[in-house]
This record gives C-alpha cells, structure tokens and sequence, in this order.
C-alpha cells in the first residue's frame, strides 16, 4: 500500500453510469458518485462498473469485469463500513483502456487494515482479494479524509 498527504480535495460530482468525457479513442471515460451515510447500493456501483466497461469495449461476463465490480465492492463495503459521512466513487477508463482506477474517497483519515488471515473470523479477505487482483493500493490522505485508488488491469 501506498500512502500520501494532500492539503486539499475537491468533492466528486454525480454522473450517471453513461455519463463520461466521451466516448473517442483518446478520450478518458468517467463515472462518479457522491453519497451519504448508506445512500448508495453496492449493487449499483457495481452495475455503474459493468457499464463503464462495456462502453470500453470488455463484456460483462469477462474476468476483468468481474474482478473490478469486486474490487468496487470491496473499498466500498469498507468506505461504508468504518468511515462516518459522506463517502465518493470515481471509475476511470483511460485511453488505450488497459486498465480501470477505482477511487474511494471517506472521510476517515485512517488507511484500511489488511489483517491476517482467520478462518473463524467470517470477513476480513476483502482487501486481500483487492491485493491480489490489483497488486497495490494507493492511499492519499487529505484535510476532509482519505482516497483509497486501486487500479484493476484489462486486456489488450
């Protein structure tokens, strides 16, 4: 994992799934998404994934797409799940699309806890399925909280 200061952050603005800079082979395809205490479904994110990707040129059946509605899931669940306030989704398909960031921002400026492995423990693997599929977290912290980005490969 990665960790970073930043002074300041700007809030993301609400688009839709198919909302994006456009849709050219040099041009970088967008999601976001803004949300209260528990206002968005993990379900929708995922949906909001599957989307972006397919107007990327991936099927939603692949592996690829699949792994990042996991990867969403995960830093979501755990946005929601151990950081008080509003919380925001970025998706980021860039030219070339060889990959996909996902961006979590809360506001809890403590960097999420890969722990050990426990098999009496029911949870706890999120961040290790992350890992395992994106190699490495980005945290960035900032005066309102933390971003946590992950960047999930798709083939060529």
């Amino acid at each position: 994992m990665t960790h970073e200061s930043e002074g300041g952050h700007r809030p993301h603005t609400a688009r839709p799934p198919d909302a994006g800079a456009g849709d050219g082979p040099h041009e970088t395809l967008r999601f976001s998404a803004t949300w209260g205490d528990g206002a968005l479904r993990i379900a929708d994110a995922r949906g909001a994934v599957r989307t972006l990707l397919v107007r990327a040129g991936h099927p939603p059946g692949r592996r690829a797409s699949q792994d990042a509605q996991l990867v969403v899931s995960e830093l979501i669940t755990n946005a929601l799940r151990y950081a008080p306030g509003p919380c925001a989704l970025l998706l980021e398909v860039a030219p070339g699309r060889h990959e996909v960031r996902v961006t979590v921002s809360d506001t809890s400026q403590a960097p999420p806890v890969v722990r050990p492995v426990d098999a009496q423990r029911l949870g706890g693997r999120g961040l290790h399925l992350v890992l395992r599929i994106c190699g490495r977290l980005r945290v960035t912290r900032h005066a309102q909280g933390k971003r946590v980005s992950a960047t999930v490969p798709l083939p060529a």
